[in-house]
């Protein structure tokens, strides 16, 4: 965090500074943080009232770690200062739009990544891209929200050359907020999917609500836009930022364009390809490309990263040799591990929508491609947040598993019998089953797994589907697997 004054956070926030002697109103902030557990010297403890707790009862758990300050909805009694406001939430947004302020007097770059389905993959592409020009701060996880947003952007201080902000939204005007804590320079649409459709109530919602991140940027920034996704690349017509249109398999329309063609995929789902761009309608010459990660989906993720870095001015050479070097940077996202049995297990287990489940389900048919006799399983569990597709989509999927490869379906959650009556009425001869729970899950696989095979764990993070993922690989003859960690959404 760049150095703040806690009287000067309190002018930033228009806060009531309660409990303050001269000496700690001029104490610097250095860190905020909302979980009492990690507060320590100089860091700004955030009361937050939870679904469960509230952040008010821990207050003197903050000061004794030694945190500098609080902010807090009321006043409380507390060892140290508190910077009383009406909504400690949007007071976080307000603190971190005054250090993207701060940054960007200074050289800062700001950076948004919205869309669907293939954010946090995309995010720690783009950062692990732009670590090669400099100090570079990217959200832990999947940190999207109005908390996570503030808590990512306060994380850098006077040296951040580029700040990588993931956007989600669960209803229209997210977005939008969002910009308005971190407003991007360059900003991203991955996709338009049907994640939390149930929510929206329409894909044409989503695109309204992802396109706020379009419309929030400066005249001279620039959109990079999925060309091969006609919701995304209509919203060019949002924006007079430069468009930049990204594709897989052919070359974009667009003046300015990144590209890949030749996809090609190894026995762990790791893709090769041609990388093409074009700026100002001159095709510069093609880049070979390994993708260090899996899954033929990373393609289109590591394209609209690249179309990002290229944008921001990291060359064509240093972006093809870190896509090489890529590693999941969160975690249960097509994180690979082979036990000593060589079975594999594909732990992509922190969330589900019917996008993202259908490449995955493409990346374990591919790896069994090269695996002769090999047993393909999938271990699915429920895709949340559908609205009144819900049954539909998961008899699809299921249908999707038995037409796709995979020969063992065991479905976990609420809607797993529409799984596998989807399985079913795809007559392929796929068996299908419903576990009553992810101990039951993880029994069944483990009953008949055989050396070779590859399971594919995965649903949405409600049902905590990594501890089936874990117990496979608990049951390793060694103890231990050879931890290749590849990552999805």
């Amino acid at each position: 965090m760049i150095p703040i004054a806690v009287t000067e956070a309190a002018r930033v926030l228009g806060a009531e500074l309660v409990g303050s002697d001269g000496d700690s109103g001029a104490t610097e902030i250095t860190a905020l943080v909302a979980d009492s557990r990690q507060a320590g010297p100089g860091t700004l403890f955030l009361a937050l009232p939870g679904e469960h707790v509230d952040g008010h009862d821990f207050v003197d758990a903050a000061f004794a770690a030694g945190a500098t300050a609080a902010v807090t909805a009321h006043p409380v009694q507390a060892p140290g200062p508190c910077l009383v406001v009406a909504d400690p939430l949007v007071a976080a947004g307000r603190l971190a739009r005054d250090q993207v302020d701060r940054g960007v007097t200074g050289g800062l770059l700001v950076t948004a990544i919205t869309g669907s389905a293939g954010k946090t993959s995309t995010k720690d592409l783009l950062a692990h891209l732009l670590e090669t020009a400099g100090p570079t701060v990217a959200p832990v996880g999947n940190l999207n929200n109005e908390l996570g947003v503030p808590l990512t952007v306060c994380r850098i201080d006077a040296r951040t050359r580029h700040l990588v902000i993931e956007m989600g939204a669960r209803g229209t005007g997210h977005i939008g907020y969002l910009c308005t804590i971190a407003p991007p320079q360059v900003a991203a649409v991955l996709n338009v999917g049907t994640a939390h459709v149930g929510e929206f109530g329409s894909r044409a919602a989503i695109a309204n609500a992802k396109g706020e991140i379009i419309e929030a940027l400066p005249p001279g920034g620039t959109a990079v836009l999925n060309a091969d996704d006609p919701m995304v690349w209509a919203m060019r017509d949002r924006t007079s930022a430069r468009p930049v249109g990204t594709g897989v398999g052919a070359e974009p329309r667009s003046e300015d364009a990144v590209w890949a063609t030749d996809v090609r995929s190894d026995s762990l789902g790791r893709c090769s390809f041609a990388l093409s761009e074009k700026w100002r309608g001159a095709v510069a010459d093609s880049v070979d490309v390994r993708l260090g990660l899996s899954g033929r989906h990373q393609v289109a993720n590591a394209v609209a990263a690249v179309a990002m870095a290229r944008v921001l001015g990291v060359p064509m050479p240093a972006v093809a040799s870190a896509l090489a070097t890529a590693r999941p940077r969160s975690r249960w996202r097509m994180e690979l591990t082979e036990r000593s049995d060589r079975v594999l297990v594909v732990n992509d287990a922190y969330n589900a929508n019917p996008e993202s489940m259908r490449s995955a389900v493409d990346t374990v048919a591919a790896m069994l491609a090269s695996r002769p006799g090999a047993t393909g399983w999938a271990v699915l569990g429920d895709m949340l947040e559908l609205g009144a597709s819900t049954g539909t989509q998961h008899q699809a999927l299921g249908a999707y598993v038995a037409e796709h490869g995979l020969h063992r379906l065991v479905a976990v959650g609420a809607l797993a019998e529409d799984l596998v009556a989807g399985a079913a009425s795809a007559g392929t001869g796929l068996r299908a089953e419903v576990a009553v729970d992810s101990v039951d899950a993880a029994a069944r696989v483990l009953a008949e797994l055989a050396p070779g095979d590859v399971v594919l764990v995965k649903g949405s993070r409600g049902l905590a589907l990594d501890t089936v993922a874990a117990a496979l690989m608990a049951a390793d003859g060694d103890g231990h697997g050879h931890g290749r960690d590849e990552d999805s959404t």
